[in-house]
């Protein structure tokens, strides 16, 4: 049924974990560039490592530094635990199919990879919505930020956004993996994703598409009105202060946030809201790049480069410089 679809190499790889076992997943992500997997693999790897230590250092200039103790920096902490968190998941996979490529996986190991994409893409979305509003509150409503933005108030945004995804990611992958897989079963991508296994399925999936759009539109779409509405009010309120350097102030502390939100919505936007035949499966992984590899490496260095606090926490610790605080 499917394997006219399967170039050369991707048939040799699938042909081989057929051999191991008939109930494994087999991940084709790059198969269709075998040369090239030796030169991907330390790219990958480099990549990685620049994601973890990027993001490390973000949750640990939060932790220990006194000058970074703001609701902001508390909600940056969280997104570089999420994007370690996500990169942890798909990284490490990517990087053994690079390595041996008829490495089968599990359904078990694919069901809980997608369950922790699904879970944690919907954590960044309401994260990112809720650092939006964290400036809109910071310039729209400053002398009321303090007590608006309790750190109790912090938390329990935090814990919502750590946990709003795992109820609906849990239903979608245990309906997905409860249809009867036929065919090869190669995944046409680096990670297990919703639309490359739904192309295995041999059911009626038409009501689960319906409804994983809806879901998808939710997760993504209503975040990004309010970030949008945030932003709204922020350029209204901005456009009324008499000073040019105060409206310079306000904006600089929104633009790492912005690029970010740029960054995130312009590469998912493009995989989960087009239509599934506008992309060969070859393009939609080197979009899906973007925001497994690209964009989690990129946010330490957008928010350490565009804040002057970040990097004044930055340069006391490479400094050696001990205080207790913001003043000596």
């Amino acid at each position: 049924m499917h394997s006219s679809l399967w170039t050369r190499p991707e048939s040799q790889a699938l042909a081989a974990t057929n051999q191991s076992s008939a109930y494994e997943f087999t991940l084709l992500g790059f198969a269709h560039v075998p040369t090239l997997h030796p030169l991907l693999l330390v790219l990958f790897l480099a990549m990685f490592l620049l994601t973890l230590t990027g993001n490390g250092i973000i949750v640990l200039l939060t932790l220990w530094d006194p000058s970074l103790r703001a609701p902001m920096y508390f909600f940056l902490r969280q997104l570089a635990l999420v994007e370690i968190c996500f990169s942890l998941d798909i990284v490490p996979r990517l990087l053994i199919t690079l390595t041996w490529p008829s490495w089968g996986m599990y359904p078990v190991s694919c069901a809980l990879q997608l369950l922790l994409v699904l879970a944690l893409v919907t954590s960044e979305c309401f994260l990112l919505t809720i650092m939006a509003w964290d400036r809109y509150v910071a310039i729209c409503r400053p002398l009321h930020y303090g007590t608006i933005m309790s750190p109790q108030l912090c938390h329990l945004l935090a814990a919502t956004c750590w946990l709003a995804g795992v109820p609906v990611s849990l239903v979608f992958t245990i309906w997905l993996f409860n249809f009867p897989f036929c065919g090869p079963r190669g995944i046409r991508h680096f990670f297990c994703d919703i639309a490359p296994l739904l192309s295995l399925v041999c059911a009626d999936i038409r009501v689960f598409e319906t409804n994983i759009l809806v879901a998808t539109v939710l997760v993504i779409m209503v975040p990004f009105c309010l970030i949008v509405a945030s932003y709204m009010g922020v350029l209204a309120t901005v456009l009324c202060m008499p000073s040019a350097t105060g409206r310079h102030k306000a904006l600089s502390t929104c633009a790492s946030h912005l690029i970010v939100v740029v960054l995130f919505y312009g590469t998912t936007g493009v995989i989960h809201l087009r239509p599934k035949a506008s992309y060969s499966p070859e393009s939609k992984q080197m979009v899906s790049l973007s925001y497994t590899l690209v964009t989690p490496m990129l946010n330490p260095l957008i928010y350490s480069l565009r804040n002057k606090e970040v990097k004044a926490a930055l340069g006391r610790v490479c400094c050696g410089q001990q205080r207790s605080g913001p003043h000596k």
